[in-house]
């Protein structure tokens, strides 16, 4: 066999095995998830009303978007908006804290098992009521902020605009770097894929700690950055304090509808500047070959 054929025969092979790994999600997706997102967007454009007799529809074209976008501007720009700000202000907090105690947690020390699970267990025991909680008895700010009066300087000195998510953030502090237990899992594995000939070829040639990180270490875990961007992103949409997640009107499901879709192409905005901002900061980086 020539050399053309087996790279095609590989290839084949190559796709082959990413659609068996992904058969299983486009089955899930077929079975369980299609149809409820399809007749979500059918649902946007109409009054839907539940009877004795089963669903009644009135077709209503654009008027719940018209709504939400134009007349009831309260959830969308007054609500929402600071919630999006708090967000972009958590998403590097999360990513860049979780990178950094991953790197920690990949090191040589005695309770290194332990302090892995600790970090991990948050995401298992905290669910939206527990954190809804927790926000609600105060137990997640930063207690040396109000000691040192720092949070009435951020309202002072900052616009409004971007100074209450910044005193959201640091409000719930604690629970952010909660969110953090999957991404340092992912950011632990992505770690222990750079090879150790890569770090004893670097010390050889005399470099220090900080050129190690900057040179190597990063440039070889950005793929998993990327994914832990998307992850972090997605997650943080879903969390408690969300006003679309509290605002749910299940009298008038097509205007829920509506909503869910604007606030979904909202995500996807979110995600798309994420891509475009990780893209114009890490392009130039080259990672290390092993």
């Amino acid at each position: 066999m020539n050399a053309p054929a087996r790279r095609f025969k590989s290839s084949t092979i190559r796709k082959l095995e990413g659609a068996l790994f992904l058969s299983p999600w486009i089955a899930g997706f077929l079975l369980f998830m299609a149809f409820p997102l399809g007749y979500s967007l059918y649902m946007s454009f109409h009054q839907v009303k539940i009877t004795a007799s089963g669903i009644t529809t009135v077709p209503k074209g654009f008027f719940y978007y018209k709504y939400i976008l134009f007349e009831n501007a309260d959830l969308l720009y007054n609500q929402l908006l600071p919630f999006l700000r708090q967000a972009l202000l958590m998403l590097p907090v999360i990513v860049v804290f979780s990178l950094l105690i991953a790197i920690i947690l990949n090191q040589k020390f005695w309770g290194r098992t332990f302090f892995r699970a600790v970090f991990f267990l948050p995401v298992i025991f905290t669910t939206g009521q527990v954190i809804n909680e927790f926000i609600s008895q105060g137990k997640g700010d930063l207690n040396f902020l109000e000691r040192y009066n720092l949070t009435a300087l951020i309202l002072t000195y900052l616009p409004s605009s971007w100074a209450t998510p910044i005193v959201g953030v640091i409000n719930s502090f604690v629970l952010v770097l909660w969110y953090s237990g999957v991404q340092i899992l992912i950011f632990l594995a992505g770690r222990q894929t750079i090879p150790p000939s890569v770090y004893e070829a670097a010390r050889i040639d005399g470099a220090n700690p900080w050129e190690v990180f900057w040179k190597i270490t990063l440039p070889a875990m950005l793929p998993f950055i990327l994914l832990n961007l998307i992850y972090t992103t997605v997650d943080l949409f879903t969390y408690p304090s969300n006003p679309i997640l509290t605002r749910v009107n299940t009298a008038d499901y097509g205007l829920s509808s509506a909503l869910a879709w604007i606030y979904f192409s909202i995500i996807f905005l979110f995600l798309g500047l994420a891509f475009l901002l990780f893209n114009r900061v890490f392009r130039s980086i080259k990672p290390p070959v092993g």
